[in-house]
């Protein structure tokens, strides 16, 4: 059973008024993107290192530097990037939001990473961890004081290709309209999401002689008389 299947589901609400659903990423997905993150960052100071011992006294200084980079603005690039996770997160299939489900804000990532000193205590993530443990949500104590959470993404569906379907003879008689209308959502189909799609068919579905009904054996249905349409027959 996938990971993301054991966590608690949490409803958020956008500014739009739209519902959504995110599912918290919990301790053990969470220790295991930290250990990659914190290989990629050794492997990063080990390469400066070596490259410092070139540079006599300016070197341990340069370490200092690198070290002081990849320790607080490592994570704060990555989260603020396209992704919204560090190299870590994504191997994982995991990302930081705000609690709305937007994506997070420089603010809240600066927020959030700056308090993982308090939640480094006493040792070694023990208070995160702990705050992780207690807390339905499995926020540490950065991502409480930043609003933000770390959520498994949800995998992208495959988009119905419609030119992959067999087109079928429409069940009922179609206007000149209607027609067109078919056409276009057969023609739109890679470009909707599933769900879009599958509402879009819905309204449709008197086409294939599926009236009432929906789901993605509808939705296949009335693309496949919008491929008899298109003279695919």
């Amino acid at each position: 059973m996938p990971t993301a299947d054991l966590d608690t589901v949490v409803t958020a609400e956008t500014p739009e008024g739209i519902t959504i659903e995110l599912r918290p990423a919990g301790l053990p997905s969470r220790c295991y993107a930290y250990v990659i993150d914190l290989l990629i960052r050794f492997a990063i100071l080990l390469a400066f290192s070596t490259a410092a011992q070139f540079m006599e006294g300016l070197g341990a200084a340069a370490i200092f530097i690198i070290w002081f980079v990849l320790e607080w603005f490592y994570p704060v690039a990555f989260e603020l990037s396209r992704w919204g996770a560090t190299p870590g997160k994504r191997a994982f299939g995991l990302k930081v939001v705000m609690d709305s489900g937007l994506p997070i804000t420089p603010a809240a990532s600066i927020t959030r990473n700056l308090l993982r000193a308090a939640d480094f205590l006493p040792l070694l993530y023990g208070l995160g961890c702990i705050s992780m443990l207690v807390r339905g949500d499995f926020k540490r104590l950065g991502d409480v004081a930043a609003g933000t959470l770390v959520v498994h993404q949800a995998p992208r569906a495959a988009n119905v290709i419609a030119s992959d379907i067999a087109p079928m003879a429409p069940a009922i008689a179609l206007s000149a309209r209607d027609q067109a209308a078919i056409v276009a959502l057969a023609t739109r189909a890679p470009k909707l999401t599933p769900e879009r799609l599958d509402e879009l068919a819905a309204l449709a579905a008197a086409v294939s002689g599926d009236s009432g009904r929906s789901g993605p054996d509808v939705t296949r249905r009335v693309l496949a008389v919008g491929q008899w349409l298109l003279g695919k027959r």
